[in-house]
């Protein structure tokens, strides 16, 4: 393996600036590619000091001609592309009824196509030479009440790149696709995300720093694990909807409803990052440090979410069984 040139795609802030720091500590040459030149800037100045290699490009995720521009710069300044990570997206949250179609359209453009641009970008030049890693992000784990559009295209990336990999496997490449279910992290979004509720928004249930959402990307990566979960809340929000959907969605309808905004009413003319970058010197992290977790919690691997099902369908069957043979005896 030469040396691995990694794209970041929304690395101006948040998970991707996160991602971006922590791939350039394990060596990697790192292309940041977002909307603030500014803000990249200012993220490629963090890497200065750890002797790396870094291209700065400005583009938008959601425009198919813009990130095949920002690759075949991002080749001839660092070389060919190794690992493409995408972190870009964007929101808007409320109700569906009070939500604009140019919004819900701009909104799925950025997070599902931009993952899927990104992804189509990056395999064009790694099946040149049969190998390299991409790694997609499905970062609303579980579905949340207000947030039904990145919900859609969470899910639809989740299959997308479920569908993605079997087409790898049959041409042979030593390509690999990985995707890390995130829980609540950290980051500016909260503040500039499209609102039409009326409140703050809030994050709602564990939330974690933007660095260890990097070093669960980074472990997926360099790894080479199909899935990885961070916490173990997304294998408990899997087990819930395959044995109690009915349940989980009454929780869903009143406590993450509510966990999700707070008290205060929102800013009448706060800023947001939907069709616009938000300038401003915006990092990694949010305004929730004072709750948000520092320690890496369990990752939960394809391996050991598998294990996990396997042994909850034993004891289910188990249960049946025991139920049956004292039915019997009776």
């Amino acid at each position: 393996m030469p040396q691995q040139v990694a794209v970041v795609t929304g690395a101006g802030a948040g998970i991707g600036r996160a991602t971006a720091r922590t791939l350039a500590r394990a060596g990697c040459d790192v292309a940041l590619i977002g909307r603030d030149r500014a803000r990249l800037d200012d993220a490629a100045a963090e890497l200065a000091g750890l002797h790396i290699r870094t291209v700065v490009l400005c583009a938008d995720v959601a425009d198919p001609d813009a990130i095949e521009r920002a690759a075949d710069e991002v080749e001839a300044a660092l070389g060919p592309i190794t690992l493409w990570v995408n972190c870009a997206g964007a929101s808007v949250t409320g109700q569906l009824v009070a939500l604009p179609a140019d919004e819900i359209r701009r909104a799925t453009e950025v997070t599902y196509l931009g993952t899927v641009y990104g992804t189509q970008t990056a395999l064009a030049r790694m099946r040149r030479r049969g190998y390299g890693t991409v790694v997609n992000l499905d970062a609303l784990a579980l579905p949340r009440p207000l947030r039904s559009i990145e919900s859609g295209a969470r899910a639809a990336i989740r299959a997308f790149t479920e569908s993605l990999r079997p087409e790898i496997l049959h041409d042979g490449d030593r390509i690999h696709v990985a995707l890390v279910h995130l829980p609540a992290i950290n980051t500016p979004r909260f503040s500039w995300t499209r609102n039409h509720t009326g409140k703050r928004l809030h994050p709602s249930g564990p939330v974690y720093e933007p660095e260890i959402a990097a070093e669960a990307i980074s472990r997926a990566a360099f790894g080479r694990h199909r899935d990885v979960w961070v916490g173990l809340s997304g294998v408990a929000g899997w087990l819930a909807g395959l044995f109690a959907p009915t349940l989980r969605d009454r929780r869903l309808s009143t406590h993450a409803y509510k966990a999700q905004l707070e008290k205060n009413a929102a800013e009448a003319d706060a800023p947001d990052s939907l069709f616009a970058p938000v300038h401003g010197a915006y990092a990694a992290h949010g305004r929730f440090d004072t709750i948000s977790r520092k320690t890496m919690p369990p990752l939960v691997t394809t391996t050991i979410r598998t294990a996990i099902g396997a042994a909850v369908l034993l004891a289910g069957a188990g249960a049946i069984l025991s139920a049956l043979r004292r039915r019997g005896h009776a």
